[in-house]
């Protein structure tokens, strides 16, 4: 094996072109894949990672829940056991003796409180973190680090992180008391520089707190805590986080669908790298046909030729791979800091890494493979003779390959019923097929060459003599293509499917404020702030149901007769007078008018009215869920097509005991800002919601654009090494054009149709190898919207029967005739066709 070693490294030495490209191709998904493992786990600050910014120097955490029993704690969240556990709204608060009574004698507890705080900002509040706990207290040592300044030591000082962009002796306003208090301190939140937050005394940020009904207790223990500890607190529905807690996290376990497209995830890496590198390893064959028929010629077996070649795969496959890693790791740790603002102690997985290395290494291997069978084969004589010696292989039965093709469309037309990941793992096994099919198809269409102009047929019969070579970059372009179209069909049906199901409550460019919980008082203050900030918009007022209690009901149409399985709308209803109704049509419809007159629902979606009546769902504070009551209605046509909403008369609302209140207003308005509008209008009222109804947002464009992307880079790299290694087939054939006259624009066609045809060979058949599979994609994806929800948050209304399949044929076509366009031009413009001397060939 030395011998072997050294060898291959003298001869990577020589051909330092090839060496990198081979490292390149191996090494750069060992690369990608370390520095995203590496990075996510730096980034991912876990519960023992950041205990510190929990815990401080002391020995326990104590935390109260909603329950009065934790049957089961995992790190530092509690599970009740039963759905009737919850403590009574009116229970007493836990004392800190009541805690020290469930702790070892002598423990020491400080109190601390955590939520949130509004702070003035220049226009507005800024909702952020807060924190109450005295900070001077050894047990907080750790805690929240000290930048600048000093820990408050009274009641109107605070300490603030980098992040909230306040500095030392700046005054702040907490609260919507407005409580002015001052800014000593800096401090850090540990492992996270983007997290805002305001910390200060108990009693001083957050209001709800002041109840007794705090947060929890940080306790100094003489000895460290047990698990038995954690129980005693658990059995009066009690928290308590410690080292003992921490070794009580459940192990995350990996479920059959995710093993199965992680193991779909590594085939295909390797493949793809096998079908790459593969060539590449032939170009290194074909340099050292000589030396390798030096080597038999001397005694030296087939099995020494093969183990030779594999030698090559060893060396450059583990030195890729550990550069790799290397690079890998450092840049996963460098970017962590420059993309991520949650930065833990660096971190690097080792076994996931180790495990990528030696999946480089075995691809490195694999991909040798073929090249050291061929050099077992090649013909000793013809080589030292000066001719080409690498032997051809017969042109075979495909059985096993149609074998695997037909075992692969099966599988994905059942997959199609199940998840994802299966129709991934069908998929997989179907390209496998194609893979095997793919020299008996080089063979095949290399009989239309003779209908070619002279250049293009010479390309392509030089790429059909050197089938296994061609059938290689194929197979490489086939399966990056299969993938781009299977993904594309999949996501782009999902978007179509989203986009058309779309509605919307008002139309698009209708501004919304409203303050569903505030009183009439307050609610007069936000509509006056209103106006005055939109001066000259005409604001229509719109109706809230409330219950007995005052409790807010919420309406939802209900459409169940249509789609069984959707059930109610995730849109609501609107509930006002003709001004509203006229807002929404956009004009004046006097049967629509009428009809609201009357004391019928108006519905702009006719799926929603059956036998002329509107069925509508409800719940409140004090009526359950899945009530329903139906009015009479009728069918209008809004001023916007997307709108699907429902008006209903405020009479109709108050027959079925509902009261109503002005909460809300509509306008026909685009605000140039509406977040600014929102904090603007927030000072009179943290409940106020603006929201500005701009229709379907979702954009399918960058998903095309990263599939496109991995198409181009794939398709051009294998294209690109399979007409490097023919470049050095064809100088016989490009000395003799040139012998007997041709231009040198000959020699370019014959390298650019070389390139266009293993390019155009390889999308064709991709696209329809990706066709089958993106089908059944699409069909899990939008029949329950699968594990890739990317349209899920819209407003839609699911179909009721069916599914959608939608292809991108920007992205289909792009890919089946761009870029083969594209490599025969890149291929042909750097081919080089200088004056070559003839070579002496024996007969």
């Amino acid at each position: 094996m030395r011998a072997l070693l050294r060898i291959s490294r003298r001869d990577a030495r020589r051909a330092k072109g090839r060496t990198a490209l081979i490292m390149v191709m191996i090494g750069l998904p060992v690369l990608v894949i370390t520095g995203v493992f590496t990075f996510a786990a730096t980034a991912d600050v876990t519960l023992r990672e950041g205990i510190v910014r929990k815990l401080g120097a002391a020995d326990l955490r104590v935390m109260t829940t909603e329950y009065d029993r934790v049957a089961e704690q995992y790190g530092d969240i509690g599970v009740p056991g039963t759905e009737e556990s919850g403590r009574p709204a009116n229970a007493a608060p836990t004392t800190a003796a009541e805690v020290a009574a469930r702790l070892q004698p002598g423990s020491r507890l400080i109190g601390f409180d955590e939520g949130s705080v509004d702070v003035r900002a220049d226009r507005g509040y800024d909702h952020v973190s807060a924190m109450e706990i005295d900070l001077r207290d050894p047990l907080t040592r750790g805690m929240r680090p000290l930048i600048e300044g000093r820990y408050p030591a009274a009641p109107d000082e605070v300490v603030v992180t980098p992040a909230l962009g306040r500095g030392l002796g700046d005054t702040i306003e907490v609260t919507r008391a407005e409580r002015r208090v001052r800014v000593v301190g800096v401090v850090e939140y540990p492992f996270n520089s983007e997290h805002v937050e305001v910390v200060g005394f108990r009693g001083v940020l957050m209001m709800d707190k002041r109840d007794g009904h705090g947060t929890g207790w940080l306790a100094d223990t003489p000895a460290p805590p047990t698990w038995a500890d954690t129980q005693r607190l658990n059995e009066v529905g009690l928290v308590g986080l410690s080292a003992a807690s921490l070794d009580r996290e459940p192990a995350m376990a990996l479920g059959t669908t995710a093993v199965v497209g992680i193991a779909v995830a590594v085939f295909m890496v390797v493949m793809e790298t096998v079908l790459l590198a593969g060539p590449a390893f032939a170009i290194g064959l074909r340099r050292r046909a000589t030396e390798l028929a030096v080597i038999a010629a001397q005694g030296g077996s087939k099995a020494q030729l093969r183990a030779i070649v594999l030698a090559d795969g060893l060396l450059l496959g583990g030195a890729a791979a550990l550069v790799a890693a290397v690079v890998g790791v450092a840049g996963g740790l460098l970017l962590v800091p420059l993309l991520s603002g949650s930065v833990g102690p660096p971190e690097v997985p080792w076994w996931p890494v180790l495990g990528v290395m030696a999946l480089g290494l075995v691809s490195g291997v694999v991909a040798a493979l073929v090249p050291a069978v061929l050099a077992g084969r090649q013909d000793t004589a013809a080589v030292l003779a000066g001719r080409s010696g690498t032997a051809r292989g017969g042109s075979g039965r495909p059985v096993l390959g149609l074998v695997l093709l037909v075992a692969g469309v099966a599988a994905t037309l059942y997959a199609s019923r199940t998840h994802e990941a299966w129709v991934f793992a069908a998929a997989a096994l179907g390209l496998l097929g194609l893979v095997a099919l793919v020299p008996s198809l080089v063979t095949l269409t290399g009989r239309l060459a003779v209908r070619l102009p002279l250049a293009p047929r010479l390309g392509v019969r030089d790429a059909v003599r050197h089938r296994m070579r061609t059938a290689s970059a194929v197979a490489a372009v086939m399966a990056a293509t299969a993938g781009a179209v299977t993904v594309g069909i999949g996501f782009n049906s999902q978007y179509v499917q989203a986009h058309d199901s779309f509605r919307s409550e008002t139309p698009i460019g209708t501004l919304t404020v409203s303050a569903r919980r505030a009183d009439d008082a307050t609610w007069t203050k936000i509509r006056q702030a209103a106006q005055e900030r939109l001066p000259g918009v005409r604001l229509v007022e719109g109706m809230q149901p409330v219950d007995a209690n005052g409790d807010l009901v919420v309406l939802v149409p209900d459409r169940s007769f249509a789609c069984p399985s959707c059930g109610p709308m995730l849109y609501g209803l609107l509930v006002g007078d003709q001004r509203l109704l006229e807002l929404v049509q956009g004009r004046r419809d006097p049967g629509a008018a009428t009809a609201l007159a009357e004391g019928k629902a108006v519905v702009f979606d006719p799926s929603m009215v059956r036998d002329g009546r509107l069925s509508v769902h409800f719940a409140s504070g004090t009526s359950a869920d899945g009530k329903v009551f139906k009015v009479p209605a009728v069918v209008a046509k809004a001023a916007d097509p997307r709108m699907g909403g429902v008006l209903l008369p405020p009479a109709a609302v108050r027959a079925k005991g509902f009261a109503l209140e002005e909460r809300v207003v509509y306008a026909r308005h685009q605000p140039k800002d509406v977040a600014l509008l929102q904090k603007d209008l927030a000072v009179v009222s943290a409940d106020v919601a603006v929201s500005l109804e701009d229709g379907f947002q979702r954009d399918l464009a960058i998903v095309l654009l990263v599939l496109m992307g991995g198409a181009l880079v794939l398709v051009l790299g294998g294209t690109f090494v399979a007409t490097a290694l023919a470049a050095a087939d064809l100088r016989p054939d490009l000395a003799t054009i040139a012998a007997v006259g041709a231009p040198s624009s000959t020699g370019r066609l014959v390298v650019a149709g070389q390139a266009g045809y293993i390019a155009g060979l390889g999308a064709l058949v991709g696209a329809v190898a990706g066709a089958v599979p993106g089908v059944a994609l699409a069909w899990v994806m939008t029949s329950k919207f699968g594990d890739y929800p990317m349209f899920v948050s819209q407003r839609m209304a699911e179909p009721a029967a069916g599914a959608t399949v939608a292809v991108p044929w920007s992205l289909v076509g792009a890919i089946v005739i761009g870029l083969p366009l594209l490599a025969a031009l890149v291929a042909g413009a750097f081919a080089r066709t200088r004056a070559l001397p003839l070579t002496r060939r024996l007969t």
